[in-house]
């Protein structure tokens, strides 16, 4: 019987004591840790900057090999060389017909091109 009351006893204690603990974490006005990180308001994206085109007709081996992505000197003077030939391009589409000038690197540089 004693053994029962003491084991009673001791889980009251037990649960007052975890119950108490509890109370005071939910209470307490500190915070229990500082966090790791502060956060801090987003940050404003600078705007994207505007690519200037560069026009195809009249652009020499340099402005070419400078405006546009994957476009070397070999390149650069093949354009020139098919608008000598054929005349000024009329579509950015007709860059297909240079030799070493494929779908993606159109695609790349669509934005970058005007007639």
């Amino acid at each position: 019987m004693k053994k029962n009351l003491l084991s009673i006893a001791s889980l009251i204690l037990f649960t007052s004591l975890s119950f108490g603990g509890v109370v005071q974490a939910a209470t307490s006005t500190q915070p229990v840790s500082k966090p790791a990180v502060e956060v801090s308001a987003p940050i404003a994206k600078a705007p994207v900057a505007q690519v200037e085109a560069v026009n195809i007709n009249t652009a020499s081996v340099e402005e070419l090999q400078k405006s546009l992505k994957g476009i070397g000197k070999v390149k650069a003077q093949a354009i020139i060389d098919y608008r000598t030939s054929s005349g000024p391009f009329t579509t950015v589409d007709q860059l297909l017909e240079v030799k070493g000038i494929g779908k993606g690197t159109l695609d790349k540089n669509r934005d970058r091109i005007s007639l």
